[in-house]
């Protein structure tokens, strides 16, 4: 990694979580809930659409350890939200791939039915 202006390719290498040859994870800087954790390739791409198969594979691996880590590290986790923002209209503003693992907790919203489909206002609850 070693994009010029990139922030996630110049990430100090100290808040590296979990590393394996094509895909690294660490603590998102703006965390929706505690341990909210991004998972990137390695390579500088833009978004999820541009990964192959085998970084594809990279981050799921990562993103299943993570799993199994946080609701150890943490037991009050009981579920997990994964998003990923592909293009500046849905929300990306740092353009290097880049996936949430964000973890949940009974009563950390009044009403979680609807998930990720928040996004849009009053879609959420159906």
């Amino acid at each position: 990694m070693n994009f010029s202006s990139c922030i996630f390719c110049d990430l100090d290498k100290d808040r590296v979580i979990l590393s394996n040859k094509l895909a690294i994870s660490f603590r998102d800087n703006f965390p929706v809930t505690p341990l909210h954790t991004l998972i990137i390739p390695k390579r500088h791409i833009k978004d999820y659409f541009e990964l192959t198969q085998d970084e594809l594979i990279a981050c799921y691996e990562i993103i299943k350890q993570l799993k199994e880590d946080l609701t150890k590290e943490d037991p009050s986790i009981e579920g997990f939200n994964i998003g990923i923002n592909s293009g500046e209209v849905a929300g990306q503003t740092i353009f290097h791939c880049h996936i949430h693992l964000i973890p949940r907790r009974e009563g950390d919203v009044e009403n979680p039915r609807g998930g990720i489909r928040h996004i849009i206002p009053g879609k959420g609850f159906y």
